[in-house]
């Protein structure tokens, strides 16, 4: 490893951690100003960002060898849609810059408060974490969405993004940087790290004593190599392996709609089904018509022996298909005896991220909603609604397969702590009777 890679991300920890206590002062309004001015720097940046991006983009659709260099990364179709910037995509970043700008600010809510019987007035009030590293992959805009909702929470950023967008990460991270500055944003309270090595991962994944909390977006390996290396807290975004369940009392036409939307409105996103759980007593009646819908949108299907049994022409699933986050236009179909055969499977093969029953009985939808150990578990649902926009957060950094200290869609709110701010008339400890 290069000395000054550790060097240069060892300096850039410290500077996070001075920007972390400068932030912390910022009001507001002030905070609300700087949104806005990253915004109109963004858009002022879209020329640059999109030759930076048409770099990515080229790179990654090259299958070529460069001469003397390793071959090029190749990505599938669903990825190179996430990386892919345009107009409208930059326009997108923008407004959202501004939409973090009109939500209510967590910092300094009291979350609590009482008193004391010797006249102890306690409040428990919500501060930023400090300063947070985001290890990500892929899209782009996630440099600018992690930014921004990380200062609005008060919270200076290092951002590490995939090796696939650094010249689109880069351009972002300056764009923001530069119009942040000339709005008061205190240097260095967002930082991008230049190097697209690996072992940024781990030495990033070891700075404890400048980083407070680790929030890694992207796949399996990304995530255990953080986990495997992190010395602070982390807050996983893991997998997105997402089920429908078409219980017995399923309405037919519903149990179409929402499949067809989980699977195809976009199937490149974590919270796209992946797994349709089909109750026995209703396969034989609606899967020709869910598989006839699915294939007019391109889905490939595969099933066990049971659903090949009614869909005589699907391949066959494996046991790995079962775990796989497919991110593409593919589905595998499992009949199951039972509601409590569904919740065991789920469980079982799950990424307790996000899963939907679809039924007409109430009691059987309050058993899944109890019974799924996931983050987000819906009932006539579809399973793209997990989201914070949809939650109403306004924005989210990702959804959060942990139970602490955020699961399910981090907003604005995740991203703070809370401290205990006691007030008193000059009480001591030593006059209590």
């Amino acid at each position: 490893m290069s000395p000054s890679l550790a060097e240069t991300i060892e300096l850039m920890g410290r500077q996070a951690r001075a920007a972390a206590y400068r932030l912390a002062q910022l009001g507001s309004a002030q905070k609300n100003a700087i949104l806005q001015a990253m915004a109109s720097a963004l858009r002022e940046a879209t020329p640059e960002l999109l030759a930076a991006n048409a770099l990515d983009m080229a790179a990654a659709s090259d299958s070529q060898q460069a001469a003397g260099g390793p071959p090029a990364k190749v990505l599938s179709a669903a990825m190179l849609d996430r990386l892919r910037l345009d107009e409208s995509r930059i326009e997108a970043m923008a407004a959202g810059i501004e939409q973090v700008a009109t939500l209510a600010d967590p910092v300094g809510q009291v979350i609590e408060s009482w008193q004391r019987p010797n006249g102890l007035c306690i409040e428990q009030v919500r501060v930023p974490i400090g300063s947070i590293g985001i290890i990500y992959e892929s899209r782009p805009n996630v440099t600018a969405d992690a930014a921004v909702l990380c200062f609005k929470a008060g919270n200076a950023t290092i951002l590490r993004g995939g090796s696939e967008a650094i010249h689109s990460n880069r351009a972002i991270a300056t764009a923001l940087q530069a119009g942040g500055a000339a709005a008061g944003l205190p240097e260095h309270a967002i930082q991008l790290i230049p190097f697209t090595e690996r072992e940024s991962v781990t030495v990033l994944a070891g700075m404890d004593r400048w980083l407070d909390l680790i929030i890694p977006r992207g796949g399996k390996g990304l995530i255990e190599t953080v986990v495997a290396h992190a010395r602070m807290p982390v807050i996983k975004h893991y997998d997105g392996i997402c089920h429908l369940f078409i219980d017995a009392a399923a309405d037919p036409a519903m149990a179409v709609a929402l499949t067809v939307d989980s699977k195809t409105q976009k199937c490149g996103v974590c919270n796209a089904l992946e797994t349709l759980l089909v109750h026995r007593d209703i396969a034989a009646n609606c899967l020709p018509g869910i598989a006839a819908a699915l294939r007019a949108k391109g889905v490939e299907l595969r099933g066990c022996a049971a659903t090949r049994a009614v869909l005589t022409d699907i391949a066959a699933a494996t046991e790995a298909d079962w775990r796989t986050e497919y991110l593409e236009l593919i589905l595998s179909i499992k009949i199951v005896d039972s509601l409590d055969e569904a919740i065991a499977h789920i469980n079982e093969y799950g990424s307790h991220h996000t899963d939907s029953i679809v039924t007409a009985d109430e009691a059987s939808a309050e058993r899944f909603l109890r019974g799924v150990d996931s983050a987000c578990v819906f009932h006539n649902v579809s399973t793209r609604f997990a989201d914070g926009g949809e939650f109403g957060f306004g924005a989210e950094i990702g959804i959060s397969t942990d139970k602490l200290h955020a699961r399910g869609p981090m907003g604005l709110r995740e991203l703070t702590s809370y401290q205990y701010r006691v007030r008193g008339t000059g009480q001591t400890k030593g006059h209590e009777s």
